[in-house]
């Protein structure tokens, strides 16, 4: 029999998306499919004071072109406005009213027959504005902040302790303002039928959008269905509806017709992004490296009309021994969009500065860097005062740098080169959540040996429809090839929004579950058969394994599942299960890693090349080897993207983002990747669930940024600590 969990299986959708059958939310047709294209406001503050679009509608194919005047009634309670994840506030409504909040707000849609045409006639839409005041710059306003509640109590008296401290450090981290570039635009097509709508969105919580447009255009839940089969990218920016599938769907409610709107690359930087934040690290040791004091305050960017925040702070409890600590989130309210969650937000941002400071005592106490960690190591969340259910910290360290080469490290700045190239070593410590929500799954078992397992959970990328299948298989005692997974449609059994690193820990038991209702279904139904082999079997003493179920142990007896099936006259066993696991405040759970960087800088021209990076991983079990290092390898080039390349920029003169687009937004590409080893340090936990699944989607990327600017600063003797680290700033 094969057992699928925990090894590197191939991704059961890979054929279809490598040959053009994944259908992804821009790709659905319908017909009479109308097209919509956005028009977008030039101010960051005021109202509207006049559209003209007589110009537009003279365009031949041009149908209508909707406006805050003219659009079909909308909800008017900020409640009704409200998803799932939205943060305290006010959301924003498009097309709504004549108020402009953000630079690039949607303010008119454009529909058309051709997509070409709604795009041309945009041009033609004339706006006149009554601009107010506004500021968009977070540095020149930090001093106007609203602290937040604080993400931890403070512990022992931090400021005292920071003034005695026999060495002392303190000092800003700026981590610029971050826009998602998946590869996929957002995109929604709602096809009209009879007054029903189905949405094909793309998003990361169909049930989440599907609540969201029934609240925001007052319909029932049977009259509007959300479909997302696959998506393009996301991590964050779908975790809320975006803007896109409220336009498409009031187009297809005014027009009576399909309606499809994707936006521009250029567009989606009105969406949600990283927002930039200042950290304020304060560390204060004794000479041997242990931690006397710890503080760290975050000042982060939100809109004036939601209060969006992620623990930036506080992660150091989690790390490091300390008896005096106290951490601050403070946001202050800028006339922009509001931001979202990308991929471990507040941990990417908050332990960069974190672990940047962490190097740079070392480097001042004359330890090497594992060795301070090691000395401040916790075994407790300090936090709460509570025990891990696991961690494997001190094996990622020991693990991470043997296969780095540490001990080769001369800790000396600038002491070692290849040819015309400074080459730097620095590590950095990674940690994140190991979050588990209540998930639903169903599992259709037939006569035939196939089995579909159904949910609403999205796959973003990351393998879901895999991962799922591996457990279902092995749970069924089916080849996978006999598993078939449908996921991200609003009717299918709930899920929440997938995100935070908890969709594989959360539907894999769900299936479990369900898998388990079908095995004891099915012993009952072979107890039954006349002189059936199984009759004295006790329930729990089944397995099901190659089609067949069978009693445990030695010489077992079986029976087939299909001769199962046939003798209780049944064609197919349906089991739904939800999944809500029970909360234990007893242990701390989380993810570990340590990263480990290599980098070679070109002493001339300041240009940096990351050539080798090494992350060992503590995630708990390992569902599939093969998919979980890709999700690794692809949080380490993200990484690579903070720490040299990305900044969204904005000209404050005009609250406007001056570098939308791939070419002037720099992410990383193939030729600034080189060498990624993943390692997977096992760590068997029975206490988190069942499986002792953790998850794996942020902690990839959490520490990557700081390993990267400690190896700048090895290679160098320059402390870069504004990011991205550019050759600008290395050669000021």
């Amino acid at each position: 029999m094969n057992a699928y969990v925990g090894t590197p299986t191939s991704r059961v959708d890979g054929r279809a998306k490598v040959t053009g059958a994944a259908k992804y939310a821009g790709e659905f047709s319908a017909n009479g499919l109308v097209h919509g294209f956005v028009v977008e406001a030039t101010i960051p503050r005021g109202r509207i004071v006049r559209i003209d679009t007589h110009e537009a509608l003279k365009v031949a194919g041009v149908l209508d072109v909707l406006t805050h005047a003219n659009r079909p009634p909308l909800a008017d309670k900020d409640e009704a406005w409200k998803d799932e994840v939205a943060p305290e506030g006010s959301p924003f409504r498009p097309l709504y009213d004549d108020m402009i909040k953000f630079n690039g707000q949607p303010i008119a849609l454009v529909l058309a027959e051709e997509w070409e045409t709604a795009k041309f006639a945009a041009t033609l839409v004339r706006i006149d504005y009554e601009q107010l005041e506004f500021v968009t710059d977070l540095e020149a306003e930090r001093g106007s902040a609203n602290e937040m509640d604080k993400p931890h109590k403070p512990r022992g008296d931090a400021k005292a302790a920071l003034a005695v401290a026999g060495l002392r450090h303190e000092a800003d981290y700026l981590v610029p303002t971050e826009h998602h570039n998946p590869m996929e635009l957002y995109a929604t097509t709602t096809v009209w039928e009879d007054g029903k709508l189905t949405v094909y969105d793309k998003t990361q919580g169909v049930q989440n959008v599907q609540k969201y447009l029934c609240s925001v255009f007052g319909k029932k839940p049977e009259e509007i269905r959300v479909l997302s089969p696959y998506v393009g990218g996301a991590f964050g920016s779908g975790l809320r509806p975006q803007y896109q599938v409220v336009l498409a769907t009031m187009a297809a409610l005014a027009l009576k017709r399909s309606v499809r709107v994707v936006l521009t690359r250029q567009q989606m930087y009105g969406l949600g992004y990283r927002p930039m934040t200042i950290e304020r690290v304060a560390l204060g040791a004794r000479p041997d490296g242990t931690l006397d004091a710890i503080t760290h305050e975050a000042i982060a960017m939100t809109s004036r009309y939601e209060d969006f925040s992620r623990n930036d702070t506080g992660w150091a409890e989690q790390l490091y021994k300390s008896p005096n600590t106290c951490f601050a989130h403070k946001l202050v309210d800028l006339d922009v969009s509001t931001p979202c969650d990308m991929r471990a937000p507040g941990a990417a941002s908050g332990v960069c500065a974190l672990e940047c400071a962490m190097d740079e005592l070392a480097v001042a106490l004359k330890l090497d860097p594992i060795e301070l960690r090691l000395k401040c190591y916790s075994d407790r969340d300090q936090s709460e005062d509570l025990p891990y259910t696991s961690k494997q910290l001190r094996e990622c360290y020991a693990r991470g740098a043997e296969a780095f080469g540490w001990s080769s490290r001369d800790p000396t700045p600038r002491s070692m080169r290849d040819g015309k190239e400074l080459i730097g070593w620095g590590m950095a410590t990674g940690v994140w959540e190991a979050l588990q929500m209540p998930v639903a799954a169903r599992i259709v078992l037939t006569a035939n040996g196939h089995a579909e397992v159904s949910c609403a959970a999205s796959d973003i990328g990351t393998g879901t429809y895999t991962i799922v299948a591996q457990v279902a298989a092995d749970a069924l005692g089916l080849p996978i090839e006999n598993i078939s997974v449908r996921l991200a449609d609003s009717t299918l059994p709930q899920a929440p929004v997938e995100g935070g690193s908890w969709m594989a820990a959360s539907s894999a038991h769900a299936v479990l579950a369900a898998a388990e209702d079908i095995r004891q279904e099915l012993a009952r139904l072979a107890k039954a058969m006349p002189d059936s082999p199984l009759a004295d079997i006790e329930m729990h003493n089944v397995t099901l394994a190659n089609g067949m179920i069978a009693s445990n142990g030695k010489n077992a007896a079986a029976v087939s599942i299909a001769d199962v099936m046939r003798h209780g006259k049944i064609e197919r066993i349906e089991k739904e299960r939800l999944n809500e696991f029970a909360e234990d405040k007893s242990h701390a759970r989380n993810t570990h890693s340590a990263v480990f960087a290599e980098v070679k800088v070109d002493e001339e021209f300041g240009v940096i090349r990351v050539t080798r990076v090494v992350s060992a991983v503590a995630a708990g079990r390992i569902l599939n080897t093969k998919t979980g290092r890709s999700q690794i390898m692809g949080s380490v080039v993200w990484g690579i993207g903070m720490a040299l390349h990305e900044e969204t920029q904005i000209d404050h003169r005009f609250g406007r983002i001056m570098n939308a687009n791939i070419a002037e937004y720099h992410i990383p590409v193939n030729a600034d990747i080189h060498d990624i080893n993943v390692i997977f340090v096992d760590e068997p936990d029975q206490r988190i669930n069942k499986l002792g699944i953790k998850g794996l989607g942020e902690i990839g990327i959490v520490g990557v940024p700081a390993a990267i600017a400690n190896a700048v600063y090895h290679a160098t003797g320059k402390r870069i600590r504004r990011f991205p680290i550019t050759l600008d700033k290395l050669l000021e």
